[in-house]
């Protein structure tokens, strides 16, 4: 989330990657909902934010017009991630399925626990289920056919 820094149009953002230091290689991000692209003059790191300088935002007045919205990279200038590790906009929308084949609905979001494990919220259409991210759970996450499969604990379903 952004929000002005200084007066000659450095933003403060929060850093929700677990990879802070790929800031010092950002180019262009994409800011807000409509994913706006802004060039990046400089960036440097302040404690658990990074402050960040867009070209075309020379002021606090620009820099407000910005504020609390959204900084994206490109997915193609993502970290790569370790074999069985995902980044969560990977699993919004995969279909979930239970290990003998019942289709329980597709994953619409996820719910950051803070400290224990993440949940997955699985819609169906008529039911919500919350999907807890944990080994003896999910059994299979595959991109290329766009599931999930779990192996629902019991009282789960």
């Amino acid at each position: 989330m952004l929000k002005p820094w200084s007066y000659r149009g450095e933003l403060k953002i929060e850093i929700l990657s677990d990879f802070p230091e790929r800031f010092a290689s950002l180019r262009t991000v994409y800011v807000g909902d409509d994913a706006i692209p802004f060039s990046v003059e400089r960036v440097r790191l302040h404690g658990k934010a990074a402050l960040l300088k867009l070209q075309g935002i020379d002021s606090t007045e620009a820099g407000n017009k910005l504020r609390d919205q959204l900084v994206q990279i490109p997915t193609d200038e993502a970290v790569p991630l370790p074999e069985g590790q995902y980044y969560l906009y990977q699993l919004v929308g995969l279909k979930v399925k239970t290990t003998s084949g019942e289709p329980l609905g597709e994953v619409v979001e996820i719910l950051d626990t803070a400290g224990a494990n993440d949940v997955y919220v699985v819609r169906d259409g008529k039911r919500e289920i919350l999907i807890p991210a944990i080994e003896p759970v999910v059994k299979e996450i595959s991109f290329e056919r766009g599931e999930m499969i779990i192996e629902p604990m019991e009282g789960l379903l």
